[in-house]
């Protein structure tokens, strides 16, 4: 891990970025987020802290960070969580720790969180996050895509076409919005997004020094 870091900020002089998806159940994110990790080297998914037990094959530290109610509550008051929700009676969070050194490094970092954790981690690191929302091409493609999976029974079906009403609606809120129609189109819109994303100013420190140093450059040729 060291060997790694060390690597990391040799070649990474940028600060590192939170790219935030989300979308309505059955929109494609999932597949869009899988696809994306195996092709940016420098992006990882963020690893969540949960109340809940761990299921059938799941590790800590790799799937979630599983702690006590009381260890999350700990965390959460001392200002070490970037954002945190209850779902179904469970808590989960972002450890700040763990991004912020990341994004230092040059790192990425991928979060499949929904409006609300999105709106979290824009108002306390707002600088850091790139928010994409995910939008199925119709409401008709949405359900068919729900009801294609064949994984839920009409009354989960008809819990998550609500579901997904209240997610869209704030679709304004992000900074990009892709229309996932194709799946290798909108991979293409997404990467797109990063790399953009990437060559900000704001996020190169290095190019201050790059910069001053060409400038002394010309002007000591203009002197000769």
């Amino acid at each position: 891990m060291a060997s790694e870091k060390a690597d990391m900020a040799v070649k990474s002089p940028r600060r590192g970025l939170m790219l935030v998806l989300s979308s309505p159940s059955g929109a494609g994110k999932t597949t869009l987020s899988r696809e994306l990790l195996k092709r940016e080297v420098e992006l990882v998914v963020s690893v969540s802290v949960t109340t809940r037990a761990p299921r059938v094959g799941e590790i800590d530290g790799k799937d979630y960070h599983f702690r006590s109610l009381e260890e999350f509550e700990a965390l959460r008051d001392s200002g070490g969580l970037l954002e945190w929700a209850q779902v179904h009676g469970n808590f989960y969070g972002t450890p700040k720790a763990d991004v912020m050194e990341r994004l230092v490094l040059g790192g990425d970092v991928l979060f499949d969180i929904d409006w609300q954790g999105a709106r979290q981690l824009a108002a306390k690191a707002p600088r850091d996050t790139v928010r994409v929302f995910i939008l199925p091409p119709s409401a008709a493609a949405l359900e068919q895509r729900l009801t294609g999976r064949q994984q839920d029974g009409r009354d989960v079906i008809e819990q998550r076409l609500a579901g997904a009403a209240v997610e869209i609606e704030r679709w304004a809120e992000y900074d990009y919005i892709i229309v996932n129609e194709r799946v290798d189109e909108s991979l293409a819109q997404l990467t797109a997004i990063l790399k953009a994303e990437r060559l900000r100013g704001s996020r190169q420190p290095a190019l201050s020094g790059h910069v001053g140093q060409m400038l002394a450059d010309l002007s000591a040729r203009r002197r000769v």
